[in-house]
């Protein structure tokens, strides 16, 4: 048996694939995600990382340092974005990172840090990149910039419960998070207008965020049995604001001229001008909230 090694431990999952393989059949959806896997492969070696393995649609990968799988996260993120959709799905990518002991048994690694960014993953939605607390902590003073702290969960065999920390990955004009980029991006004016029946909801601060659903605390109330209560939020992240779906039955969302996309726990971010159904499409519902941002 080896020694105990200090590394970064990073999984990144393919987001969308079990879409694919229904609408798309198994050739494409393969041909896809093999393009996929292969992107995320370049992004862990120009960074300085190994993959460690292949499991369906997900990567492990292993790190000398926090900085250098932050660098691979951004460059993940921004590669599979940068994929056309294939048919009506877009394919996004997951990833969720830690850092501490392993073990390595010929070329493969064992050990808590392996399980614990197994479960960082499972807790990132599509486009998001989640860390635990204590590698947050260990980033350089560039990385650390592009941080956000979120919630903590309880992991089976812990005592505590683990913190978890949000890497913005891509800042104004697109710019993805990378060791030269700059840090000091100042988001311009945005405004997000949505519209329902006779209500309309504008958002200009940074911190406004918009929650939708069947429960009347909600920001925007929907009266739809097809609603979760809590069915989804709208949040501002920098330059951009971004929907996330928290609900049973899904958000559908349409941006002007493409095509409608189903989100399961998943993320999406507003374009200029679209449309969003919750719990079913837009033309079997009959009605929907438009939103448009300027």
């Amino acid at each position: 048996m080896d020694p105990a090694r200090q590394v970064t431990v990073l999984f990144a999952d393919v987001s969308g694939s079990t879409k694919l393989y229904e609408s798309e059949g198994d050739e494409t959806a393969l041909q896809a995600i093999a393009l996929c896997i292969d992107r995320l492969r370049q992004a862990v070696e120009s960074s300085g990382g190994r993959v460690v393995k292949t499991i369906g649609d997900e990567i492990m990968a292993v790190f000398s340092t926090p900085d250098a799988a932050a660098s691979a996260a951004g460059s993940m993120q921004h590669a599979i974005d940068a994929l056309p959709p294939v048919g009506a799905t877009k394919l996004g990518v997951r990833i969720g990172f830690h850092c501490g002991t392993v073990i390595q048994r010929d070329n493969d690694i064992f050990g808590d840090t392996v399980n614990l960014a197994a479960r960082l993953v499972e807790q990132a939605a599509r486009g998001q990149i989640i860390i635990s607390r204590e590698a947050s902590d260990r980033l350089g003073p560039i990385f650390r910039s592009f941080k956000r702290p979120l919630y903590a969960i309880h992991v089976k065999g812990k005592a505590e419960e683990v913190g978890l920390c949000e890497l913005i990955w891509r800042h104004a004009d697109d710019q993805t998070m990378s060791v030269s980029a700059r840090t000091n991006a100042n988001p311009g004016p945005l405004v997000l207008r949505l519209k329902y029946r006779d209500r309309e909801i504008i958002c200009r601060r940074e911190r406004d965020s918009v929650t939708m659903g069947r429960d009347p605390d909600c920001s925007l109330v929907i009266a739809n049995n097809m609603a979760s209560r809590k069915h989804c939020i709208i949040e501002r992240r920098l330059d951009r604001f971004v929907l996330a779906d928290q609900s049973t039955n899904g958000t559908y969302v349409t941006a002007e001229g493409g095509a409608e996309i189903l989100l399961q726990r998943e993320e999406f971010r507003l374009g200029k001008h679209g449309w969003i159904s919750v719990g079913q499409p837009r033309a079997e519902a009959g009605e929907a909230v438009e939103y448009f941002c300027s």
